[in-house]
């Protein structure tokens, strides 16, 4: 997919090389004695670029976790931090294990002693990388990784800031735990704010009464689903998990799916819809729009041919091969890339860092001010007119934004422009046969320009 962009740039011989590389990749194998013994704990934290600084990615905590996965989203998160237009390179990390297997107290341990490995080689830092929840790990575990690297850097004062996702107690931000879900929604909604793009599915205006197929109910999933059928009328249709796929041709309760997931690990014996066994088979539902939002390739060239949905959102990290976005291309079947639509988590991830940098909540100085301003426009308004303003668009109007109301509008902005940036490139170059060809060029471009004005 890089190189399909990169085929279609003039860059310097050696450049596009140097782009696609990592820059650097740690290796870690430390013991931790748990349960009598001594166990020895394999991770990796890899750089794919730090122009600009500082690198930024999640850590996952999986038993399949490897250098070549790590590195791959290590890329990944350079390209979408580019697309974005925001100031980090890209990073990744990842521990081999099942966290399953392991005690809160016994994780916690691990999870310290990976922080001190990072730290000591300058992969975790403020200003030089900079961690976020992922795969089987949460707010817990990046505030245990912050508090390492506190008590080892203790004169750093902006060493909150060494990660992101953080619980909002400890220097996190309001909304970044539905950050990717939310993304997610804002992808979809701008995507049908261009009609000549919508045009391509074959699908009504408006994202009311479009039915969706999600796949995985974690965090991505179940905000997005959330998000889509609560504020924006779609139809969730059918949700596949681990242990298989629940169906409702009138709309799944989305809500109360989640609370029987978390109640019993898994979408079966969930009254509100028709279980069957095999999850994967929902991919291939008959639906406008589907969701990946679990792991990567879940999508190949044997499932790509019976995809039946108009429109896939690539919720998660590499949800579709390369040979099946091929094959899907070739059936008109338009996709919103994770390049984009998974960009929620890591431009909120940057609001958070920015908070901690500055030591002062979003809206503080402000908020009263503008409270003010907006009660007198009204009473003005109200005195020239003649008529009252209606009681909850005068508390609206008068209400100045919270951090939450900060948060989505700074995200909501985000995505519309990046996606305005792709679309017109889509739409006025024919070398650009879809959007994840011209998201990668948008990236692409933006890091040769950074090596050019920095001289390598």
């Amino acid at each position: 997919m890089f190189s399909d962009a990169a085929q279609l740039m003039l860059m310097e011989d050696g450049l596009a090389n140097k782009i696609n590389v990592c820059n650097a990749s740690y290796i870690t194998r430390f013991g931790v004695r748990l349960r009598g013994k001594m166990h020895t704990f394999e991770g990796w934290r890899s750089v794919h670029s730090n122009h600009p600084s500082p690198a930024k990615g999640g850590i996952r905590y999986a038993p399949y976790a490897n250098l070549d996965e790590v590195e791959a989203l290590a890329a990944l998160m350079t390209y979408k931090c580019a697309l974005m237009d925001i100031p980090f390179g890209g990073s990744k990390g990842a521990l081999k294990i099942d966290p399953t297997e392991w005690e809160p107290h016994e994780l916690e341990r691990i999870t310290r002693r990976f922080a001190q490995e990072l730290a000591r080689h300058d992969f975790l830092s403020p200003s030089q990388n900079v961690p976020a929840p992922d795969v089987g790990t949460n707010e817990t575990t990046m505030i245990w990784i912050a508090d390492e690297y506190r008590r080892m850097k203790p004169t750093d004062i902006n060493a909150s800031a060494c990660v992101t996702g953080k619980p909002l107690a400890m220097g996190g931000i309001e909304g970044r735990i539905e950050a990717t879900g939310r993304g997610v929604q804002y992808a979809l909604q701008e995507f049908f704010r261009h009609p000549q793009d919508l045009s391509r599915t074959g699908l009504p205006e408006g994202l009311a009464g479009r039915t969706v197929v999600v796949q995985g109910l974690g965090n991505v999933g179940y905000h997005a689903a959330k998000f889509l059928s609560a504020e924006d009328g779609c139809r969730i249709v059918a949700v596949a998990e681990r242990d298989g796929a629940i169906r409702n041709p009138d709309g799944l309760d989305i809500e109360a799916l989640k609370a029987h997931v978390l109640a019993t690990g898994g979408v079966e014996g969930f009254a509100g819809g028709t279980f069957e066994r095999d999850g994967t088979a929902a991919l291939t539902d008959a639906c406008d729009i589907l969701i990946p939002a679990a792991l990567e390739s879940v999508i190949t060239e044997e499932n790509a041919p019976d995809i039946q949905a108009r429109l896939i959102v690539e919720a998660a990290n590499g949800p579709i091969t390369y040979a099946a976005n091929t094959i899907l291309r070739e059936r008109g079947i338009v996709i919103i890339p994770d390049l984009f639509a998974n960009a929620g988590g890591v431009t909120v991830s940057y609001f958070e860092w920015v908070k901690n940098l500055t030591h002062i909540p979003f809206g503080l100085m402000e908020r009263r001010r503008d409270e003010r301003g907006h009660r007198m426009l009204t009473q003005s308004i109200e005195t020239m007119t003649g008529r009252a303003f209606p009681a909850d668009t005068a508390l609206e109007l008068t209400t100045a934004a919270r951090e939450i109301d900060l948060v989505r509008s700074g995200l909501d902005d985000k995505m519309r422009s990046a996606y305005a940036e792709m679309s017109a490139l889509w739409n006025s170059n024919p070398a650009i046969p879809d959007l994840r060809t011209a998201a990668y060029t948008i990236a692409l471009r933006r890091l040769a320009e950074v090596y050019k004005a920095l001289g390598i």
